[in-house]
């Protein structure tokens, strides 16, 4: 299964790649973990995004294909990924779309989790009084949400108009929310 998992900050994105990974034997692959790991492990690329961000600045589109490149070529992701975090932007999806076909690895399926902003809030706002993540500031997540409206929700669209969309309800108990990714992944298969 390569799957990617698409919805506003906050959605369960992450949450649900964590439950998803061992039902279906893939790795959980978050663009972020994955930056981070290439920075500690000096990797080329990594060393490539750690001078960007160094210098204050958002690592390129080029640099986070790269690394997922190389991320895919290990041999957890043989069998399969759930990306989470990419693609973020209408170029993003093109060029992953060209990555996966000149590897012969193409998306099995999308699936994202529609969850209202004002949930996502009220999520946002527990999770920042229990572990006081600067990511989860009402003010933060508000305006995340305004570029996830802009730059990533017409990822949707375009992953709709090739038929691999598949849109979940990511409102309610964890399992419940699990158990729609799960009907929806085998309505897609």
């Amino acid at each position: 299964m390569r799957l990617v998992l698409l919805g506003a900050p906050g959605s369960g994105k992450g949450t649900q790649a964590a439950r998803l990974k061992s039902d279906l034997g893939v790795p959980h692959i978050s663009t972020g973990d994955m930056l981070r790991a290439a920075v500690k492990a000096g990797t080329p690329v990594g060393l490539k995004a750690k001078a960007v961000m160094d210098a204050g600045k958002l690592v390129s589109d080029d640099i986070l294909l790269a690394m997922l490149e190389e991320r895919l070529a290990q041999a957890d992701a043989k069998a399969g990924f759930i990306l989470d975090g990419y693609p973020r932007n209408l170029a993003q999806a093109a060029a992953l779309d060209d990555l996966l076909a000149r590897i012969g690895k193409p998306l099995s399926a999308v699936v994202k989790l529609d969850v209202p902003n004002e949930t996502i809030i009220g999520r946002c706002e527990i999770r920042f009084a229990a572990e006081h993540r600067k990511d989860d500031n009402p003010e933060v997540v508000r305006d995340r949400l305004k570029v996830y409206a802009e730059q990533t929700a017409p990822v949707a669209d375009f992953y709709a108009q090739r038929g691999k969309l598949q849109v979940v309800d990511g409102v309610g108990a964890l399992d419940e929310v699990t158990a729609r990714v799960k009907r929806a992944l085998a309505a897609a298969a």
